[in-house]
This record gives structure tokens, sequence and C-alpha cells, in this order.
């Protein structure tokens, strides 16, 4: 059954490497860590949710707005091979009711902030703002090709966006849903522009991403998704 559907569009994706001791407590029991070439990630991601359908219903003043989670990679093992999934640390968005739909329905850890998004294409750049206030603003821009190219086998990009589960820990329960969406196009980035305090927006055991330096920077086109109702696993 579809929870919601809607769009996912312009995903500014910010990846940088962590420790994976770091992310232990917040693993759902029945999952592990998923790693790229070695290396643990944890992604931060601002894009734009449009045409929102929940249930089947347009929600009035509900139906486009932005996102910005902080989420990282994990993967479990079932009988016919491996689902791979995401776990969010926390995700943004500007309406109360879309925090609470999400906390009840989903329990997920989301909060709720003022939100502003720009989207600009001229001739040949495509740039694209995502910014969020708790006590400062915070921002992402990306300067981007304006021509999208398709999903290379294999590659850094793949690995990311190619997570089709959530999957969501309270204390000794763990729950997923599956996100169906097809292949995405990325955009090639040309340069990018943070102003992120990590520690006030997830805590001081983030911190050290205010000094770290990105693994790699990524804008993808996003398509239409649908969310599948939750389900408890464990």
């Amino acid at each position: 059954m579809n929870f919601l559907k809607a769009e996912w569009r312009k995903l500014a994706i910010i990846n940088y490497e962590i420790d994976p001791h770091i992310l232990e407590k917040y693993l759902p029991e029945g999952t592990e860590l998923d790693f790229y070439l070695g290396k643990c990630y944890v992604s931060l991601v601002g894009f734009m949710f449009l045409n929102t359908r929940l249930l089947g219903v347009s929600i009035p003043f509900h139906r486009n707005f932005e996102e910005v989670n902080l989420r990282f990679y994990v993967k479990k093992k079932e009988k016919y091979g491996w689902k791979r999934g995401v776990v969010f640390i926390k995700e943004i968005v500007p309406k109360y009711a879309l925090s609470f739909v999400a906390n009840s329905f989903y329990k997920e850890n989301y909060k709720t902030m003022p939100m502003n998004n720009q989207i600009d294409v001229n001739d040949d750049e495509l740039t694209v703002k995502y910014s969020w206030k708790d006590k400062s603003w915070h921002s992402i821009q990306i300067t981007a090709d304006t021509a999208a190219l398709p999903m290379e086998t294999d590659s850094e990009f793949e690995f990311i966006t190619e997570h089709y589960f959530g999957f969501t820990k309270r204390e000794n329960k763990t729950s997923e849903y599956e996100v169906c969406h097809p292949k995405w196009e990325y955009y090639p980035v040309k340069h990018y522009q943070l102003d992120i305090e990590f520690s006030a927006l997830y805590g001081k055991e983030f911190a050290f991403l205010n000094e770290q330096s990105p693994v790699s920077v990524m804008l993808a086109e996003g398509s239409e998704i649908e969310v599948k109702t939750k389900k408890y696993i464990l």
C-alpha cells in the first residue's frame, strides 16, 4: 500500500566519511552498516518535495516544500539477498503538520524550522540552494551544469542513491518501509558552498564535520517517488 506519493527534485547531496563507531547507537536491530569502497558515509541531503499526496489526498498548503536530512547507509540480510536502505539522524521540514505526521506514523526524528529554496537556471549553469534556520541560518548551495547525465553502474552516485528502504530504530524495535523510484540522473557539479553548524543541528558527536571537507558533492535530478506503508520487522 502506498502511504505517500510525491516528486523528489533537485537533490543536493553532501557526502562525508565518518567513523563507523559514531553511528552504532543509531543502527536499527537487524541491520548493519553499508560501505562504499571501504568507506562509511554520512550524507546531508536537501531537496524539494513536490506534488505531495498522502494516502492519495493532496493537502492544501502542504504539497510543495523543502526537506533537509542527515542520513547514513545500511543493509539487511534477506533470504534472497540484501536490502539496502538508509537511517535518518534528523529530518528538517518547514511545516509542523509534516513533522507531526512523519513522527506519528513513521517514528522518524522530524523537526520543524523556517526554510527557503532558490533554484536558478541560465544558459550553462544550474544553481540550487537550500536554507534552514534554528538559532541562525544554515545553507547548502551547489552550482552545476544544466545537462543531466545518466547514472553510471557501480559509481559512488549509484551507491548513494540506490538505497530503496528506510529503516527506523525506536528502542528495541525496527521498522522498514520501501521507497520506489527509477534510477536518477545527475548534474556534474562545478562548485559548492556550505554554511552549516553541525554541532548545533545534530549534536557534539557530529561537530567534526564542521572542519572536514566532503568526500563528494552531488546534485541529482530526482523523480516521482512512492513510499510504501511501514512494517515492523523486529
